[in-house]
């Protein structure tokens, strides 16, 4: 039950209804287009003449379309409503330390078009040239009714500035992105951390039974971020800054973090991680020898993937922390899925039995969690851009 909070409320009134009622025959017709008024008036329990005026307003918003016409015996045809995915389109921006990639979506979450561009230290410099792309993407689309933009970070965003305030991985300090990027483009900017993206990106997927209520996504990248959903509610804490398990101690006295603390899971568990554990091997194996160029991940991948002894080493090590932190986000929270996002996946067939081994001789009491990993050709981080916009119109509005 969720307590009605008095000293913070807002009752309904007939808009809040209404909104409401927008909002399921938007989703109605996504879920089962093409559809006729009629039957979403069945489907819904709601009058006809309400349906009807509600669509006039979806099809007047460019968000649905009518296309063909049914077939009755008799009677008048019916009018077929689809969403509109040729002409509404949503702005995906993910930002990682070293490479920032941007999409053009249909509201099916297709990507129309992609780019990528450096992120860059300074983060004024960034901002100009993020602006600068995000413009003439604009205009290579005139066609396109462009319906928000929505910014996944490696960090996290305060909820009451709408600033980006804890980015360990970037550098950057209390940025403003959402005014900057409103300003310039006219769109309304949904700014989030990258795990949450992803846990509302898996929402949005289909991928899960609708039953599905207790999900958690834990990005894997420089660092490491989890998202939550629980209860059918994304948690973001007082202030949106709830989530920061990559920033939980699981090593005492273990490697320092950006962040100023030791032995983070992230510093123990992310793709920096196995770099570091593979970097050390090399110069233990190699005393007084020139080190040669600090490898990628993607390079431990490859070599692990040809046998090499140092980098399969290396990804074992951040097998075993990756499934420590696990343990502990199942034991304190439950959840019926934890959905992997990251390039480590690719190399899961490895893996996998390793963090499934932790997790299960580190659980006190047995649990159905399901351990799923996403596939990176899929672009999770940068789907999840555009869930942070859909649902804004075709989630449950928030009331108190």
């Amino acid at each position: 039950m969720r307590k009605i909070d008095l000293n913070n409320f807002q009752v309904a009134t007939s808009g809040t209804a209404r909104d409401i009622n927008r909002r399921i025959v938007l989703n109605l017709i996504r879920k089962h287009q093409p559809i006729s008024r009629a039957d979403l008036a069945r489907q819904s329990g709601l009058q006809r003449s309400t349906v009807s005026s509600i669509a006039e307003e979806l099809i007047g918003e460019r968000w649905v379309t009518e296309g063909a016409m049914g077939h009755l015996p008799r009677g008048r045809k019916p009018t077929f409503l689809h969403v509109n995915d040729e002409r509404a389109g949503i702005i995906g921006i993910n930002i990682r330390p070293f490479r920032t990639s941007i999409a053009l979506a249909a509201l099916d979450t297709r990507f129309l078009t992609q780019e990528s561009m450096p992120t860059g230290d300074d983060p004024d410099r960034f901002m100009d040239d993020l602006i600068e792309r995000i413009v003439n993407l604009m205009k290579a689309h005139p066609e396109i009714t462009y319906e928000g933009i929505g910014v996944a970070l490696p960090g996290r965003v305060d909820s009451s500035s709408n600033r980006l305030v804890f980015a360990p991985n970037l550098g950057w300090n209390s940025l403003d992105l959402k005014g900057p990027l409103e300003r310039a483009t006219g769109l309304p900017v949904q700014l989030e951390n990258a795990a949450n993206a992803c846990a509302l990106a898996e929402l949005w997927s289909g991928r899960h039974p609708e039953s599905i209520r207790n999900l958690i996504a834990v990005t894997i990248s420089e660092g490491i971020g989890v998202g939550m959903i629980l209860n059918g509610q994304l948690v973001s804490g007082a202030t949106g800054l709830a989530g920061e398990f990559g920033h939980v101690t699981i090593l005492e006295n273990g490697p320092l973090c950006k962040c100023g603390n030791r032995g983070c899971w992230e510093v123990c568990g992310s793709n920096s991680a196995a770099v570091r554990f593979y970097t050390e091997t090399d110069s233990r194996s190699r005393p007084g020898k020139k080190q040669t160029a600090k490898p990628s991940f993607e390079d431990i991948l490859h070599l692990a993937g040809q046998g090499d002894r140092k980098a399969c080493e290396a990804l074992d090590r951040m097998a075993h922390f990756l499934g420590a932190g696990l343990a502990m986000l199942m034991t304190g929270l439950a959840p019926e899925v934890i959905v992997l996002v990251g390039e480590v996946t690719r190399a899961w067939k490895r893996l996998g039995p390793i963090v499934n081994g932790v997790v299960k001789r580190r659980l006190p009491i047995p649990v159905n969690t399901r351990i799923v990993p996403t596939d990176p050709d899929t672009e999770p981080r940068l789907r999840g851009t555009i869930a942070l916009v859909l649902q804004k119109h075709f989630g449950a509005p928030t009331v108190a």
